[in-house]
């Protein structure tokens, strides 16, 4: 056994977060309109939006599809939110079970905001951002929640994930 975190368990930790907040969010459909702020966000409707579709667009971009652009991902509701997250996830799969892929090869970002010297990076770290990113918004979205008076119970830390032992 490896001691190392796998691309797969971190994948598999990332559906369960969102499996999580999908459900929690259907079940308490106001808090969909939450204020919330982060991310230039109004509501916590369209911080979901922004967490789902950063999971799509970062999956187009290592498998070179074209991605969707922003304004044509939904706005709502919920259940088409979620298949950016569902579309992210069939792509990561893809690209993680495709044994001749090269994680660990370069990958440039011509992003403007990224700093050119952090620009080339492994697919592996992009991939790894892209997962890390959803679950750091979720730790923000359960503090926002509880914060307003509505706690989800929401165990994100990966010590409570049944994606690794």
């Amino acid at each position: 056994m490896t001691t190392a975190i796998s691309l797969e368990e971190l994948l598999a930790w990332n559906r369960e977060s969102s499996n999580f907040w999908k459900l929690h969010l259907d079940a308490n459909p106001a808090l969909l309109q939450l204020p919330c702020g982060i991310g230039g966000t109004a509501n916590v409707q369209e911080f979901v939006r922004h967490i789902w579709g950063v999971e799509l667009r970062w999956s187009q971009r290592l498998a070179g599809r074209p991605e969707m652009p922003r304004e044509e991902m939904p706005s709502g509701p919920l259940p088409a939110l979620f298949e950016l997250h569902l579309k992210a996830v069939a792509i990561f799969s893809d690209l993680l079970a495709t044994p001749e892929a090269s994680w660990d090869s370069p990958f440039v970002l011509n992003f403007d905001w990224i700093p050119p010297e952090h620009r080339t990076v492994s697919r592996r770290k992009v991939l790894a951002h892209a997962l890390f990113h959803s679950q750091r918004h979720w730790a923000q979205l359960a503090t926002l929640v509880r914060a307003a008076g509505f706690p989800s119970g929401f165990k994100g830390d990966l010590l409570f994930s049944s994606a690794l032992r």
